[in-house]
């Protein structure tokens, strides 16, 4: 008991040594959660609505990670870039239209430089256009239990609608870890060379605080100086977020005295039921869900300055503010006039009606999702429903499994792997013409078919290789497939 209560007293008296500037600035909010436990060991104004500034990067990545680990993609998929996406203000990598860039490439510089030009690739390859992104980034919130979160764009630039919480970014920042494990650790990326030039990272704590690994800061002029933070130390796990510092340095500073007040106060040992704890409200959604435009949220007013009201829905707002600088540095020139938003042609087929979607949900039974939202009328408020200039068919859920594999008659003997089925035989090909460049080597001499087969009155379109000499190398070239986040599996027929 005497050991707790030290503790705690030293947590408080090192909460209390936030200076008295940042205690005091309109703009502050901050919140430290045990990540194994889900309480809320430190918070100052936690619920205020606050500008997430390039925090909201992460939630681009979060829809992007779904895509990837649903099959959709894969980290050497090219994605284009449109004009749109090439006009972004900086920070951004400069990227020109008409080019293309991996998909690993606009992670690693979404993390590090921050690159506003590739949130909007990412964003414009998934759903067809930014508008419509940020009305599933919405949607993806509101299943998290981010209430007060509204997102309107795929990158953070200012925008007075687009709002969160301290408490919200925290929920955000423990469910990507959760989802994702295996992308997450991209967050620790302090730099990365693209195209010969090295990209660094605006990250100070990454290696500079032991146990940092990432997750992501942000700047504008309305937000101040933004951080969300995980750090991992000693069997304890604790996420912390850090809004409208004065400058990166004071943010940096007012972290580190959070992470060495509350970790040393922080749970050690395995993981509690957080049903009932104050971050850890929502269950994580099992599946990415088709790129659809669903129907907008209300939007919610910011009151950006001083404690938020309740949230209320608001009439549609004007044009967003300028575009400013967003990342770790000032402005050094005042911003030009933003072009309008030109759609991209979806990759992968998510959004173009005349390409189906595809879904893998390894071990479970086919089901249908409902139809796409209808497009938006003549007259209608873009502000009640999304930008529609793109929308999907029905998306299908295919079991991969030895059983489901073995349903139809064999076009190929031998061993074979299976990465997919879709709606049609084009969409089919797609998936084998990108597993194939995943694959390099492993597929060096394998042979690309598709093969169809009945499902519920319906038609599917496999999506095999065959050329396999035994089993051993079937399930080699699987193995490869997976690494670059493709399902597979390899059967003898």
């Amino acid at each position: 008991m005497k050991h707790a209560r030290s503790k705690r007293v030293r947590a408080e008296s090192a909460a209390s040594a936030i200076p008295a500037d940042m205690r005091n600035n309109p703009r502050y909010a901050a919140i430290v959660v045990d990540v194994k436990t889900g309480r809320t060991l430190y918070e100052a104004s936690p619920e205020a609505l606050r500008h997430p500034a390039s925090i909201t990067k992460v939630m681009t990545l979060y829809l992007l990670f779904e895509q990837l680990q649903a099959g959709r993609l894969s980290m050497a998929t090219e994605l284009p870039v449109s004009a749109h996406a090439a006009s972004q203000s900086p920070t951004k990598l400069g990227l020109r239209a008409g080019q293309t860039i991996r998909v690993d490439d606009a992670i690693k510089g979404m993390v590090t430089r921050s690159a506003n030009d590739a949130a909007v690739v990412v964003a414009e390859a998934l759903a067809g256009s930014e508008s419509n992104f940020a009305a599933y980034m919405t949607r993806k919130a509101r299943a998290l239990g981010m209430a007060r979160t509204t997102f309107v764009n795929a990158s953070g630039l200012p925008d007075s609608r687009q709002i969160t919480s301290a408490h919200d970014l925290a929920i955000l920042g423990m469910a990507i870890q959760k989802r994702f494990p295996q992308y997450y650790r991209l967050f620790s990326t302090r730099s990365f060379v693209y195209r010969g030039r090295p990209i660094p990272g605006h990250n100070r704590l990454l290696g500079s605080v032991e146990g940092v690994d990432g997750i992501k800061t942000g700047y504008t002029n309305a937000s101040g100086f933004n951080l969300l933070t995980s750090v991992k130390r000693n069997d304890r796990q604790l996420v912390a977020v850090v809004m409208g510092g004065r400058s990166a340095a004071s943010r940096d500073m007012v972290m580190r005295r959070l992470i060495d007040a509350y970790l040393p106060v922080a749970y050690a040992g395995n993981a509690v039921d957080r049903s009932s704890t104050q971050v850890a409200r929502a269950e994580l959604p099992n599946d990415a869900e088709p790129m659809a435009a669903p129907p907008r949220p209300p939007v919610v007013r910011p009151a950006v300055v001083a404690e938020a009201p309740k949230a209320r829905q608001a009439a549609p707002v004007a044009a967003p503010m300028p575009p400013e600088i967003v990342g770790d540095a000032a402005p050094a020139s005042a911003p030009q006039a933003r072009p309008q938003p030109v759609p991209a042609k979806p990759v992968m087929a998510f959004a173009a009606p005349s390409t189906p979607s595809m879904r893998w949900v390894q071990g479970l039974q086919p089901v249908t999702t409902a139809p796409a939202t209808p497009p938006v009328r003549a007259g209608q408020s873009s502000e009640s429903s999304p930008d529609t200039t793109a929308t999907v068919q029905n998306v299908r859920t295919v079991a991969v499994t030895r059983d489901s594999v073995a349903l139809a008659a064999p076009q190929r003997s031998g061993w074979i792997i299976q990465i997919g089925a879709a709606d049609s035989e084009g969409a089919a090909r797609q998936l084998l013409s990108s597993a194939k460049a995943a694959g390099n080597k492993a597929l060096s001499s394998a042979r690309p078919f598709t093969e169809t087969v009945s499902r519920n009155g319906s038609t599917l379109w496999r999506a095999r290789f065959a050329g396999f000499s035994d089993q051993n190398q079937a399930q080699s070239a699987c193995s490869a497939l997976k690494a670059a986040s493709f399902a597979c599996v390899a059967v003898k027929l």
